[in-house]
C-alpha cells in the first residue's frame, strides 16, 4: 500500500472512531434522559403550627432544598396557629395530589380529623418537631429531646440560682413546649429544689404574645422574680423585650428553647443566659430519609429523638451565631 492510501485509510479509521464514539455518547445521553423522564417525580406537602418562627422557616427551607435537589416538589402551607385552618390545608394538600406530608401540628389532639382523611386516601405522614396525639396514623414522628431541654435548663438554674422566682411562658396547647416545661418542673422537685412559680403565661408561643403577657403581668403585679423560662425561642425574646422596655436591670436569666441565631445573639451580648438548641436541619435530613423510605415501601422507625444542646456563654463560641446548626 503506498503512502497516498496509508494515509487515506489512517483518516477513514479516525473518522470511524470518532463517529463510533460521538454514536456512545449520544446513546448514553438519550438512555440518561429516558430514565430520568421515566422516574417517577414525588410531590411533598408540609405544613407547620407558624411561619411567624425562624425554627420552621430554617427546617422548612432544608426541606425543600434536598427534595428541589431530587427533581422534586414541596408544597409549603402557613395555618397562623389556627388548627381549623390547619386541617384545611391537608384537605387542600390532598385535593392537590401530594404523595406524602409533612406535618407540624398547631393542636396535637384536634389535627386528627385531617390525619383519618390522609390515611383514607392513602398518603403517608411524617410528623416532625411536635408529636401528633393520634400517633398511629403517621409513618414515624421526628422530635427533639423537648423534655431533656427542660432538664437541661432546669439544671442550669439551680447551679446559678437559690431559691429563684420564676416566670414561665409557653403554649400548654403545643405538646412540645409543654414537655419541655414539665422537664424542667419535674427536674426541679426530683432534687427537692426550692422555687416559686410567679407568673405563667398558658398561650404565649410568639414573641409579640409572650411581651404583651409580660408586660400584663409587669404592670399588673408586683411580684419580684429572677428566672424567666420561655416555652421556645420567641417566647424568651419577647419576655427579654418587655423587661427592657420596663427598664429592669435587675440580675434576672433568661432561659429559651430553640438555639436560634437571635437568641444566640442576646446569649453572646450577655441579655439571654442560654437556649437548649434544637438541630432543625439535622432534622429536615432526617425527615426527608425517611420520606423517600416510606415511598419505596421500606421499614422505618415509628419515633425518632434528635438530642438537644444547651448553649450559654460558655459555649456559645463552638456554635455559629448567625445561622442555625
Amino acid at each position: 500500500m503506498n503512502k497516498i492510501n496509508k494515509k487515506k485509510h489512517t483518516v477513514l479509521s479516525i473518522f470511524i472512531y470518532i463517529a463510533t464514539l460521538a454514536f456512545f455518547i449520544l446513546i448514553t445521553i438519550l438512555l440518561f434522559n429516558s430514565y430520568k423522564n421515566s422516574k417517577k417525580h414525588y410531590t411533598f406537602g408540609t405544613t407547620y403550627m407558624t411561619m411567624d418562627n425562624q425554627y420552621f422557616i430554617a427546617l422548612n427551607s432544608k426541606l425543600e432544598s434536598i427534595i428541589d435537589a431530587n427533581g422534586d416538589k414541596l408544597i409549603t402551607r402557613d395555618p397562623a396557629q389556627s388548627q381549623l385552618k390547619q386541617n384545611q390545608q391537608i384537605l387542600d394538600m390532598l385535593n392537590e395530589g401530594v404523595d406524602l406530608l409533612f406535618i407540624n401540628p398547631v393542636d396535637w389532639s384536634s389535627i386528627t380529623p385531617a390525619l383519618m382523611e390522609c390515611r383514607d386516601r392513602g398518603v403517608p405522614i411524617i410528623n416532625v418537631d411536635t408529636n401528633v396525639f393520634a400517633k398511629q396514623f403517621v409513618k414515624t414522628i421526628i422530635l427533639s429531646d423537648n423534655y431533656g431541654a427542660g432538664v437541661q435548663i432546669a439544671k442550669d438554674v439551680m447551679k446559678k440560682k437559690t431559691d429563684p422566682k420564676i416566670v414561665i411562658m409557653n403554649h400548654e396547647g403545643i405538646y412540645s413546649t409543654s414537655q419541655r416545661i414539665k422537664g424542667l418542673l419535674d427536674t426541679f422537685d426530683e432534687n427537692n429544689y426550692n422555687y416559686e412559680i410567679v407568673f405563667r403565661g398558658y398561650s404565649s408561643s410568639t414573641l409579640n404574645d409572650s411581651m404583651v403577657n409580660m408586660q400584663k403581668f409587669l404592670d399588673e403585679d408586683n411580684f419580684p422574680f429572677d428566672v424567666v423560662i420561655g416555652g421556645n425561642d420567641p417566647t424568651a425574646l419577647g419576655a427579654l423585650a418587655a423587661i427592657q422596655k420596663a427598664k429592669i436591670n435587675n440580675d434576672i436569666l433568661i432561659y429559651g428553647i430553640d438555639g436560634s441565631p437571635d437568641a444566640k445573639a442576646m446569649i453572646n451580648k450577655g441579655y439571654m443566659e442560654g437556649t437548649s438548641a434544637q438541630f432543625p436541619l439535622k432534622m429536615a435530613e432526617q425527615a426527608v430519609e425517611l420520606a423517600y423510605k416510606v415511598l419505596n415501601n421500606e421499614e422505618i422507625e415509628p419515633l425518632i429523638y434528635v438530642p438537644v444542646e444547651l448553649i450559654t456563654k460558655d459555649n456559645i463560641d463552638n456554635f455559629d451565631i448567625t445561622g442555625w446548626q
